[in-house]
């Protein structure tokens, strides 16, 4: 434990910032199932992804091995606009329990896209302006991943097309308008504008839509445009390496205070922000240097660790991308309309998914109702109205320094605040009106979903 004096808000200058992204891959002893071609169900080639990706992100997907990828110096010099995140000591919060744990968040909300979508959104745009591309398509959820990547694109004079999961169109208008801001062409997603589109919405008709979707019609979107490449938000390993700058940084200012975490918790959806957080830790379980709790926490909702099945199945529920080995919850499961909409996805990240089956990191499922007390607990001690998808992580948190104040430990607590909420104000009407429920799917439900996984 510290014995130093530990400030509310732990920074890093902007010379401590990483220079690399840390691929936890290169240390785990089991790696990840390879990518599988939908056509052959063969690994797939570098040269078959570069055809949906670009080919520097081609490259970092398939790389296992390279455990250090330098950060482009373009890259760093647009992170330092809103980097180093802070690491706050959540000292409010900490007296509101009466826990003796000390409670640590990193906040990725210090950017016009509200979240850490933009660590990733900035990279993947500068890889495509390299390649010479006129642009990007992909899919967005609750919808931080389409601000950020509009913003990316903006900045470096990309066009920018999103499919935006029809529910989240609905019920955050004020974040699509922030993506048309920035230029960005926003679509309702299942659409009638592709031809997967339309076979989902003939499938199920009067659907709320799903990041499945979504990621089917921005493939064909972008395959259909000369010049445009295809990027995505989370689940990918190329993600989850971008993201590791949230760890990297986690780690630095703990480090600086002599700080060892007991227990870390983020939010788990695709994986981007949870891969992004505990990667360089886990590298330290992976090494033998460290050991803590890592707790994935995801929605009742759509419980794809806690409920799922570790096989190969599509990424995507028109079947045009990749098959990917995760727990999954089949590529056709129609989450509820629940308001964590980045969480609203069947499977998750191969990285994550390994992790788990080995025992490397718990999972834990929470509900909705739960999940929004947590947040309006937080808002009202720690001056921040956090993102649905962050309030999962919340919750759990503040479940673990309960357990405190029943045991006397003093654990350390860090977690991922992965971005704000102030879009989601639907969400939290319905939660003070006293009209959000809680869904959870039934076994029944699921059943049938799963038996309709590739037979690979």
């Amino acid at each position: 434990m510290s014995t130093k004096e530990i400030p509310y808000k732990i920074y890093l200058e902007e010379s401590e910032m990483p220079e690399a992204w840390y691929n936890v891959r290169a240390d785990m002893v089991n790696k990840p199932a390879p990518l599988l071609d939908p056509a052959t169900l063969q690994p797939i080639t570098e040269d078959a992804l570069a055809q949906v990706f670009c080919r520097e992100l081609a490259k970092q997907e398939l790389d296992d091995t390279t455990a250090y990828i330098p950060i482009p110096q373009p890259v760093r010099d647009f992170y330092r606009m809103y980097r180093p995140a802070p690491l706050v000591r959540a000292y409010c919060l900490e007296k509101e329990l009466g826990t003796p744990a000390h409670i640590y968040y990193k906040f990725e909300g210090n950017n016009t896209s509200g979240s850490h979508k933009l660590n990733s959104a900035i990279a993947q745009a500068y890889y495509a302006k390299e390649q010479g591309l006129k642009g990007v398509t992909t899919e967005t959820g609750a919808g931080q991943w389409g601000t950020a990547l509009s913003m990316a694109s903006a900045y470096l004079g990309l066009d920018c097309q999103v499919y935006m999961v029809k529910v989240s169109y609905e019920q955050k208008p004020f974040r699509r308008e922030v993506m048309r801001t920035y230029g960005a062409t926003v679509t309702p997603s299942p659409s009638m504008t592709t031809e997967v589109g339309r076979r989902i919405n003939g499938e199920f008709p009067g659907t709320n839509g799903s990041l499945g979707c979504a990621i089917s019609e921005a493939v064909e979107a972008a395959a259909n445009q000369e010049g445009y490449r295809y990027v995505l938000g989370s689940v990918l390993n190329q993600v989850l390496l971008h993201q590791s700058i949230i760890g990297l940084e986690t780690k630095a200012a703990l480090d600086k205070y002599d700080i060892t975490p007991d227990i870390i918790i983020g939010c788990a959806g695709g994986g981007s922000n949870l891969g992004g957080l505990i990667s360089p830790f886990v590298g330290q379980k992976l090494r033998g240097e460290a050991d803590m709790r890592i707790i994935a926490v995801e929605p009742a909702s759509c419980p794809s660790l806690t409920r799922g099945k570790y096989v190969y199945d599509f990424c995507d529920t028109g079947k045009v991308c990749p098959l990917q080995k995760m727990y999954t919850l089949g590529s056709g499961f129609m989450p509820s309309s629940s308001h964590a909409g980045g969480l609203r996805y069947h499977g998750m990240s191969s990285v994550v998914s390994q992790l788990y089956h080995d025992g490397l990191i718990e999972a834990t499922s929470v509900e909705q109702t739960g999940v929004f007390a947590a947040a309006v607990q937080f808002a009202k001690v720690e001056g921040i109205l956090p993102a649905p998808e962050s309030s999962h992580a919340i919750r759990v948190a503040i479940d673990e320094a309960l357990k405190c104040k029943q045991t006397g430990e003093a654990k350390n607590i860090v977690f991922g605040l992965t971005g704000t909420g102030y879009f989601d104000m639907y969400a939290y009407q319905r939660f003070n009106d006293g009209q959000m429920g809680d869904y959870i799917p039934t076994d029944e439900e699921i059943a049938a979903s799963l038996a309709k996984i590739p037979k690979v």
